[in-house]
């Protein structure tokens, strides 16, 4: 296993054999929180020939960011309804789960026929299938695989919380009420044992430590290339300004403390919102003096949210683009983040690049990003209590967020860059 070195000055040395071209593979791309575009973009400044093929985009008007047409949106509609079929006996309180059974072939594609590296990212949900994606292995070109969660080295599941068996073999999934040992985990298992030992031109990429420790650890991707790079911020955007102004500009009071908290799906069984809810009330408990704003984006009014909480909620609903996303940092006294399972969570990173510190538990890649009691506070895992000590720490010391040197953008292309290099000599 592999940890690609650090760089220092900045290396060019991608275009001394002729300017490279990268096409990266992700389900969706948007103009808002969408760490793909964040690679593409820097990968561009870099001198880098970069190109975005997506299932699904809305991005308008970029040459070098399209999406795969019509053809592509049926298949995901038909390997979503056989998927939500053949798992619907699935505990859905335990998290997502996708099977690889129908995608595209874009093998063919005049981005992928011409491209020296081929980028990997969230391909799930009907863009492409295990068999689309060893049809791009055998054209022999580097592929690198970029793990956002735990998929790649499961047997299906995104975060496998407590379940140990990725270690050994997926099979009697906890996700699925049956026992059995030979169940859709297994089989996807046997499926991404055999395309990965089947090609030497497979590197991974996990963000974060906690996730590049589980690679190593698991039955997948034992014998395979495996580096720990982080996803890159576009820092020249998320960066600190007045906080009154930000304030005024959302309507908020300029001598309330806002809280700020943001998830696509605020339910989610990864978000840990019944924890922050608790937080909240022991926060009001011990603090009443406290005047405080809960803001939260990516979901609109909630009449349920509001009640579980004892103090006002602003609704900022899902934010398409990033300059109101940074302007919801840096109207923020502090960012909640109380994920039971989570990567590097890009929220936390463009929080602390904002200069507002961070609050969240001590679990999956957020260890990586917070220096405790210095850009933010790490909490026991699943204690609100000491998530409201966390909240009230960073409010009364009016503490300062920051990012740490690895997560700066320089930094992490090039680690990329010393990667391709690798991966071109292989």
């Amino acid at each position: 296993m592999d940890q690609v070195e650090s760089v220092n000055p900045m290396t060019e040395s991608v275009n001394r054999e002729g300017k490279k071209r990268v096409v990266h593979l992700q389900y969706g791309s948007s103009p808002s929180g969408n760490y793909v575009l964040r690679y593409h973009e820097a990968f561009l400044e870099r001198g880098m020939d970069s190109y975005v093929l997506s299932l699904l985009s809305n991005v308008k008007g970029e040459p070098k960011i399209q999406s795969i047409g019509k053809k592509g949106v049926i298949i995901r509609k038909v390997n979503q309804k056989i998927q939500d079929f053949v798992t619907r006996k699935r505990d859905k309180k335990a998290g997502g789960f996708a099977l690889s059974l129908f995608g595209s072939d874009i093998s063919k594609h005049d981005w992928i026929e011409k491209a020296d590296f081929i980028y990997v990212h969230w391909i799930l949900g009907g863009f492409l299938s295990i068999d689309g994606l060893e049809k791009l292995a055998k054209l022999n070109k580097p592929m690198i695989v970029v793990m956002h969660d735990m998929w790649t080295i499961t047997g299906g599941c995104f975060h496998s919380f407590d379940c140990q068996k990725f270690l050994t073999h997926c099979g009697n999934c906890p996700m699925f009420p049956e026992e059995k040992e030979k169940d859709l985990s297994y089989k996807q298992f046997d499926a991404k044992l055999k395309f990965y030992s089947g090609y030497d031109n497979l590197f991974f990429v996990a963000p974060s430590k906690w996730l590049y420790n589980l690679a190593n650890k698991g039955a997948l991707l034992k014998n395979k290339p495996v580096f720990r790079i982080p996803n890159p911020l576009d820092t020249n955007l998320f960066k600190p300004f007045e906080k009154k102004v930000a304030k005024k500009i959302l309507n908020i009071d300029k001598y309330q403390h806002v809280i700020s908290f943001g998830a696509n799906k605020i339910t989610s069984p990864y978000k840990g919102w019944k924890y922050l809810m608790e937080a909240l009330r022991d926060l009001k408990n011990n603090h009443e003096e406290l005047n405080v704003c809960l803001l939260i984006f990516g979901s609109g009014p909630n009449k349920e949210i509001q009640e579980s909480i004892p103090f006002p909620c602003k609704f900022m609903g899902f934010i398409a683009d990033d300059y109101t996303t940074n302007l919801v940092y840096n109207a923020s006294n502090v960012f909640v983040a109380p994920s039971l399972a989570d990567n590097l969570p890009t929220t936390i990173l463009e929080s602390l690049a904002c200069g507002t510190p961070v609050v969240g538990f001590d679990v999956g890649g957020i260890p990586d990003m917070i220096a405790h009691k210095k850009n933010g506070y790490l909490a026991k895992y699943k204690n609100e209590k000491d998530l409201s000590i966390g909240l009230n720490y960073c409010l009364s010391k009016e503490l300062e967020g920051y990012l740490l040197p690895e997560f700066q953008k320089d930094e992490v292309i090039n680690q990329h860059i010393n990667l391709m290099h690798k991966a071109s000599k292989n």
